[in-house]
């Protein structure tokens, strides 16, 4: 049940048995075809074993889907479905109006592509589902960035943080219900797990936040 006191299970169930079988059928096959095509179109993703990446992937045409609260949470129950199913750990994150930001570490031998892929198509069909549409819900491939330096991954943690400020939805980071902040302060687990004790000590104003929570 989400916020907005509405159950998206029967969408999402449907759509994450659709996500599965896209997962199996579709991407195993046509993984070497799209990269064939796309090779000398793009760069290729960048890509490395236990690194943390930035991701963001942003809404065709800049579309406001996520403007409904309900559909936040659908994409957060989303997000807690994929971690089910693959192994992964989310740093930090935000939703906003159209486009999402993730901090995320694929586990051992995890595909960062196969991760995101799923998350945004199972979310893409549930989505349609509801509204009766058909057609792209996401916009060009997702962005992902490797964190290169701690130093690079303080300061997009910071900025992934700021984002909801930035963009005068909540005057406080920490009200931001759709953010690793307020999930952090409110003991929310199945997204985000809680700061890594090196990680912590890069941010003591979070550290005060979660003990004023308690």
């Amino acid at each position: 049940m989400n916020s907005t006191g509405q159950s998206w299970g029967t969408e999402l169930d449907a759509s994450v048995a659709r996500g599965t079988e896209f997962d199996a059928m579709v991407l195993d096959a046509s993984e070497t075809v799209r990269e064939r095509r796309i090779q000398g179109m793009r760069k290729p993703r960048e890509l490395q074993e236990g690194a943390v990446y930035h991701v963001t992937a942003r809404a065709n045409r800049k579309e406001m889907i996520f403007d409904n609260k309900g559909m936040k949470d659908l994409f957060l129950e989303v997000l807690v479905r994929a971690r089910e199913k693959y192994r992964f750990r989310i740093d930090n994150f935000c939703v906003m109006g159209n486009h999402i930001h993730l901090m995320i570490r694929p586990g051992e031998k995890e595909s960062l592509s196969r991760i995101m892929q799923w998350i945004l198509s199972v979310f893409a069909m549930a989505y349609n589902r509801v509204f009766g549409y058909t057609g792209h819900v996401w916009g060009c491939r997702f962005f992902s960035r490797i964190m290169a330096s701690f130093q690079q991954f303080v300061k997009i943690f910071e900025y992934i943080d700021r984002n909801p400020v930035e963009a005068n939805q909540v005057e406080e980071a920490s009200n931001w219900h759709y953010g690793g902040l307020w999930h952090d302060c409110h003991g929310v687990r199945g997204i985000v797990d809680g700061l890594e004790e090196y990680i912590a000590l890069a941010f003591p104003g979070r550290g005060l936040l979660l003990l004023e929570s308690d």
